[in-house]
């Protein structure tokens, strides 16, 4: 039957127009009219294959989908805000740890470089899980594609397929910041330090994050080398395997810790972003569902060895 479905939908004109709108009428189910609660455990029986209960949730990916169902607050959406978190920033550690800010507007005709510095910067929108357009050179960019990226990225909002309910109220807008590159040339390595209730757990590194070697190793807050892998190769998604080569603790280490648990005091589980230029660090952002809960750890024992270390908060809610 599935082969036959994929036959009609790529080659017959009649098949590709109908098997597409029954995929659209699908997805427009899925993403607003079914439940949240029924949503996310329909996509975490099929990844795991398993349910998973959220009554006693044992699992760290299954601690994160409590978290997406039943704890949200204002400050989770000014924090998912990559343009709105400055301000907690700020208010938090000091103005000091941000990545200079270049240009802020919320139309696209806007983006011309004329209007932007001629040196290395990244343009993004502030509501955006991931992505954006690298400029190293005004003069070698295509700002009418560019423009109509934007214009896309602006449009999407991300909350119905991931049920991420930070991003639903964000207000969007395009940013422009500095690109940070080290004295090498280099995009700095990007640590991710995994906070539970206020205190650092873990930390992985991404390396070469823009390249075909990219790979992520995992620490502790001791810079010890952990056994797992979290969003690797094996489960779904890009490569993000470990590798054989250990990475030298940042020398910025201690401050990254201390400064992560300032950060992270408010919530029962967050991910810090951080850059570490040359010995000075720069705030990244703040996650709060790694990869939605939706990524396997492996060996999966640490799943759960982690996911006893997270207490979770007094349910909010119970209507999705």
């Amino acid at each position: 039957m599935k082969n036959s479905l994929k036959y009609l939908y790529k080659k017959t004109t009649v098949g590709h127009y109908i098997i597409s709108k029954l995929i659209r009428v699908n997805t427009f189910y899925l993403h607003y009219i079914k439940p949240e609660k029924k949503y996310l455990t329909d996509i975490f029986e099929r990844r795991y294959g398993r349910k998973i209960d959220l009554n006693k949730p044992k699992t760290l990916n299954e601690k994160i989908i409590w978290l997406k169902l039943y704890d949200r607050t204002p400050l989770h959406t000014i924090c998912a805000d990559k343009y709105g978190v400055r301000a907690y920033i700020e208010e938090t550690i000091g103005d000091n740890y941000l990545v200079p800010l270049l240009y802020m507007t919320k139309n696209v005709k806007d983006i011309t470089p004329e209007n932007l510095p001629n040196f290395p910067l990244i343009i993004k929108t502030n509501h955006d899980s991931s992505g954006g357009v690298f400029v190293y050179d005004k003069t070698k960019i295509d700002w009418n594609e560019t423009r109509s990226s934007l214009k896309k990225r602006l449009k999407k909002n991300y909350y119905p397929q991931s049920k991420e309910w930070q991003y639903k109220n964000i207000d969007p807008c395009i940013i422009v910041e500095k690109l940070l590159i080290d004295k090498n040339g280099n995009i700095p390595n990007d640590y991710k330090v995994h906070c539970f209730n206020g205190k650092v757990n873990m930390i992985s590194v991404d390396v070469g994050r823009d390249s075909d070697d990219h790979y992520r190793n995992w620490y502790n807050a001791e810079w010890q080398r952990e056994p797992y892998a979290w969003s690797s190769s094996k489960g779904e998604g890009k490569k993000t395997d470990p590798s054989d080569e250990d990475v030298d603790k940042p020398l910025t280490l201690d401050e990254m810790i201390v400064l992560s648990e300032k950060l992270s005091k408010p919530f029962c589980y967050v991910r810090v972003d951080w850059y570490d230029v040359d010995g000075k660090l720069y705030f990244g952002e703040l996650t709060f569902h790694h990869d939605g809960g939706m990524k396997p750890i492996l060996p999966e024992k640490y799943d759960e060895m982690l996911g006893q270390k997270v207490i979770l908060p007094k349910k909010q809610m119970d209507n999705h």
